[in-house]
């Protein structure tokens, strides 16, 4: 999803003496900062997890990072959207890019590592330039990202030990998994062709899809979880810092970054959050690590790298 700003019209053109009001941190700071934040989404996940139902997690994960995005659009008295068809537009984005694949990854940490998880989110790329082969996104398949797609699937099946027959792979788990990375693709398209150009802010309209995923949970969540019958403190830090932090706060940082360097850059932060997840798994919950599990993943984000490139325009001839 395209988070970058739309141009507004000025009342009167800038003077020669204004000068752009920079960040007052450097955007490699913010870039880092990133990708730790997602990085180590996947253990605040699996730490939830251990003292709540997986739709609770999801639901205190958009509801604290509904509350972050809440209090930005207040400070930039951004408005709401409005529309009924920009609003049923934003009901579908917000559960293909907010309430389906967290509630997925939620679930498929119970009974997968959260390094398995963490790898498969890097799949997205794979995904998304699979759609493209079947004429659900605008952007051309070359050779060269056919190749990465290629790639990249033998990656995951490097990660996933298949020459083994699967041993030991919980199926359902890693299915809900890879089934949670292929949801954003498709929500990246549907925002592109339905929301792109609509007129509101990306903040404003970011905000609303966060809001109106958190209602989605919230008509979920008691029919499948119920209520906690008690409330852990590190499981509900963890949720609280997933959504404060992972979604709301990682949110309002990538907005800056597309806005800043553009978001073919800001976007490479996708290779780096599998590498940090499976770092802090081991280093933190002490998840086991075989050998095919860093080669596997290194793979996967080669072929997500191919899938993203575009080959150069040749010059013109003077």
């Amino acid at each position: 999803m395209s988070t970058s700003a739309p141009s507004r019209a000025t009342s009167s053109p800038p003077t020669p003496t204004t000068t752009p009001r920079r960040p007052a941190l450097d955007w490699r700071i913010r870039f880092a900062a990133l990708s730790l934040i997602w990085g180590f989404s996947f253990l605040l996940i699996k730490v939830g997890t251990d003292g709540y139902a997986p739709f609770q997690v999801t639901f205190g994960r958009l509801l604290f990072g509904t509350l972050v995005l809440a209090v930005a659009m207040a400070v930039k008295r951004e408005r709401l959207p409005r529309g009924r068809r920009t609003w049923l537009h934003l009901t579908v984005a917000a559960l293909l890019l907010n309430a389906a694949p967290f509630s997925l990854f939620a679930y498929s940490e119970l009974t997968i590592p959260s390094t398995l998880a963490g790898i498969c989110n890097a799949t997205s790329p794979l995904w998304g330039m699979a759609l493209s082969l079947v004429a659900l996104s605008e952007d051309r398949p070359t050779r060269r990202r056919v190749a990465g797609l290629g790639l990249g699937f033998l990656g995951v099946l490097t990660v996933l030990g298949a020459w083994q027959g699967f041993h030991g792979l919980d199926v359902t788990g890693t299915a809900m998994a890879l089934l949670a990375s292929l949801c954003y693709p498709i929500g990246w398209i549907y925002v592109r062709r339905t929301l792109a150009g609509s007129g509101h802010s990306n903040l404003s309209l970011i905000g609303s899809q966060l809001g109106v995923a958190t209602l989605q949970l919230a008509l979920v969540t008691p029919l499948f979880a119920g209520f906690p019958s008690s409330f852990p403190l590190v499981p509900l830090l963890a949720v609280a810092a997933l959504g404060a932090l992972g979604t709301g706060l990682a949110v309002l940082v990538q907005y800056g970054l597309v806005n800043e360097v553009g978001p073919t850059t800001a976007q490479m932060v996708t290779y780096f959050i599998p590498v940090i997840a499976t770092a802090a798994g081991v280093a933190v919950l002490g998840e086991s690590l075989s050998w095919n599990t860093p080669v596997g993943a290194a793979i996967v984000l080669a072929g997500a790298a191919l899938t993203q490139s575009r080959a150069r325009a040749k010059p013109k001839a003077q």
